[in-house]
């Protein structure tokens, strides 16, 4: 079924209404890649969490980080892992180096 539509202005309200709804998505995309480090900020929006759970977390040992000095700093990919059982006690059974392949 093919449709015509003649009126070119409500074409062109089509095309931007729908390129404002998916350009965010584009940009959400490159905003955590897999390798990348994130900080207290950065997690706390990736698991949409307050910044005090973030810290208490860390200060239980029950979520991985790194730490470098006074910076906190946390892997995507340990992140990504631990979330498909955050509730588990001990992170030493997690495989934190597993890179998602095979």
């Amino acid at each position: 079924m093919k449709i015509e539509i003649d009126d070119n202005s409500l074409i062109d309200e089509i095309v931007k209404k729908v390129v404002e709804e998916v350009k965010p998505l584009f940009t959400n995309l490159n905003q955590f890649r897999c390798d990348e480090l994130m900080t207290v900020e950065e997690v706390r929006t990736y698991l949409k969490a307050k910044r005090s759970s973030i810290y208490e977390k860390v200060h239980t040992k029950s979520i991985p980080f790194l730490k470098y000095g006074k910076s906190l700093r946390f892997k995507k990919t340990h992140i990504d892992i631990w979330l498909l059982n955050p509730y588990h006690p001990d992170l030493s059974n997690y495989n934190l180096n597993y890179n998602g392949r095979g």
